[in-house]
């Protein structure tokens, strides 16, 4: 006997997403260090979604750490450290995520958004509606 593989259960491997600003998505189906992340991308800090909340810094995580497969990273710029993150700057960041997850394959991809965008940041209590990316 042997193991057996079907092409279906090789594209649904978990990967590490990393979301930039921009919307630009790299997928990495292994862990990677953020220090490797910050070399290619000094301009900017690594984030785990889990760990961003309305109205608190964003916190920054660790260059020795590893990204997760099946987490979704953001890379935001630098300057971000200093604020406290709103819900209109939340509010798009979900966008993208949403985004990430919708993507397939472990390839680097570019998303683009058309039309008008529904996200619901606190669980139902509010719902932003976007013709256009939020300026910030």
């Amino acid at each position: 006997m042997g193991l057996i593989f079907s092409s279906q259960e090789l594209t649904s491997l978990p990967t590490a997403k990393l979301i930039f600003k921009d919307g630009h998505i790299e997928e990495f189906p292994y862990p990677i260090r953020v220090s490797h992340l910050l070399q290619r991308n000094p301009n900017c800090f690594i984030c785990n979604t889990d760990d961003m909340d309305y109205d608190n810094y964003i916190p920054a995580i660790d260059g020795d750490k590893e990204l997760q497969l099946g987490q979704i990273y953001f890379a935001l710029p630098v300057s971000w450290l200093k604020i406290k993150l709103q819900p209109p700057e939340m509010a798009a960041l979900a966008v993208k995520a949403s985004l990430a997850l919708q993507t397939t394959g472990g390839r680097p991809r570019r998303i683009k958004r058309q039309g008008i965008k529904r996200v619901d940041p606190n669980d139902g209590a509010k719902i932003f509606l976007f013709k256009e990316e939020p300026k910030f």
